[in-house]
């Protein structure tokens, strides 16, 4: 079995914020194998044209996840002749992560879920065993969330706007940035609206390693 320091990881700090008009997403750049294996990873995925999703683990479940969540949004959406919603595809995927940790070699991967549908915008986290939360205002996931849940705990307010919620998820991402090894070389933030997906934000930062 491979040695878990050889394991392509992303280390990882990735936030959601919920708000008034809609859901922001920001992730580091950073990948690591017990040394800084990647320092332009993207970590925010797109999955359907109203959703996106941050990523923490182990590369190659995310990688496959990712896959299969995409194609199963379009089969379903094929069969029932509608786009599905944010909800249910974070039961879809909360499906994939329980079956996933529970494989003869067991898969780490995380995620939290934003969407923006005709119930407006919603996050969700999703544990690497399947266990899911809906998002009422903020998460953080990966090695770095414990900094930045707390510029989150100090700074967010409810029914901020996306434009504000930018500006937040980018201080919480860089604080993490700055204490945990695990995270860095950038910051990338994806915003949830009525407008679909948009990348706002693809900065490099070369802070620590």
């Amino acid at each position: 079995m491979e040695h878990q320091d050889n394991v392509l990881k992303t280390g990882t700090t990735t936030v959601a914020l919920v708000c008034k008009d809609g859901v922001v997403l920001a992730a580091d750049r950073r990948a690591t194998a017990g040394y800084v294996a990647n320092k332009h990873t993207v970590k925010i995925l797109q999955i359907a044209p109203n959703m996106a999703i941050t990523t923490a683990g182990t590369v190659s479940d995310i990688q496959l996840l990712a896959k299969l969540i995409q194609a199963e949004i379009r089969l379903k959406d094929l069969h029932v002749n509608r786009s599905s919603n944010t909800k249910e595809v974070a039961n879809m995927l909360a499906g994939m992560l329980y079956h996933n940790l529970r494989r003869f070699m067991p898969g780490i991967a995380a995620f939290l879920l934003g969407g923006y549908d005709d119930t407006g915008a919603h996050a969700y986290q999703l544990s690497p065993d399947g266990a899911m939360m809906e998002v009422q205002d903020y998460a953080s996931d990966g090695s770095g969330c414990v900094f930045a849940l707390g510029v989150l705990e100090t700074v967010y307010k409810k029914n901020m706007t996306v434009e504000e919620g930018v500006k937040v998820a980018m201080q919480a991402v860089n604080a993490a940035l700055q204490r945990d090894i695990y995270s860095g070389n950038g910051i990338n933030v994806v915003t949830l609206t009525n407008k679909g997906v948009e990348t706002v934000l693809e900065k490099e930062i070369n802070i620590g390693l």
